[in-house]
């Protein structure tokens, strides 16, 4: 019986998957700042909205692949390529920020009065983050040789799973977590490692073409 993914190429997506799910950014950030001024159903209900925008920025990007394996199936090894080139970019940018100890440039911002579900939702569509990851970290992972259909599922499971994990994590403790991310040593180590799993799911990406 053959896998829908190959399981090295899935267990490489994992990793990355990971990796990009704890990385504190402008939806996670959002979540500890819903957890913090709304109590913890809001921040439960942001997640909600943020994972329904993730489902939307999927389908357009199953549409998208979709169409460029029928179109270009040689595209994917410059997408390889510029994948790994991405994930290298932020690695070495978040041991950069390790080493000087920068403080984080995201930002998240909660609007009084709406609902936590419109404004994860709006963080969410608008995040940059979400656009590179679904241009750049996702196509390297699929295999053209393989059904894309089960592979997108697959790949959707993992990713909104993950998703809700750390963001329902981040916005569960917020203020705690917050707390601990101002305090320069722990904000080190944790872009020092942050940037050498980025850069070793890079690796992968590259030496599996």
């Amino acid at each position: 019986m053959t896998l829908p993914v190959d399981p090295a190429r899935y267990g490489a997506f994992l990793a990355t998957m990971f990796v990009m799910a704890i990385t504190p950014g402008p939806a996670n950030l959002f979540a500890i700042a819903t957890g913090m001024e709304k109590g913890k159903g809001a921040a439960l209900l942001g997640v909600v909205g943020m994972n329904c925008a993730t489902l939307i920025w999927f389908a357009g990007s199953a549409l998208g692949l979709g169409a460029l394996i029928i179109a270009f199936p040689a595209a994917f090894h410059v997408l390889a390529l510029a994948g790994a080139a991405y994930l290298v970019w932020l690695g070495l940018k978040s041991i950069l920020a390790g080493i000087r100890n920068a403080e984080s440039q995201a930002t998240a911002t909660v609007k009084a009065g709406r609902s936590a579900l419109v404004d994860g939702f709006t963080v969410q569509i608008a995040n940059p983050k979400a656009l590179l990851f679904f241009t750049a970290v996702l196509p390297p992972f699929i295999d053209v040789n393989r059904p894309l259909p089960p592979q997108l599922a697959m790949f959707a499971c993992a990713t909104i799973g993950m998703d809700l994990i750390s963001m329902s994590a981040y916005g569960l403790g917020g203020a705690a977590l917050s707390a601990r991310m101002n305090e320069p040593g722990f904000r080190r180590i944790f872009a020092l490692a942050v940037g050498v799993l980025l850069i070793s799911a890079a690796v992968l990406i590259v030496s599996r073409g």
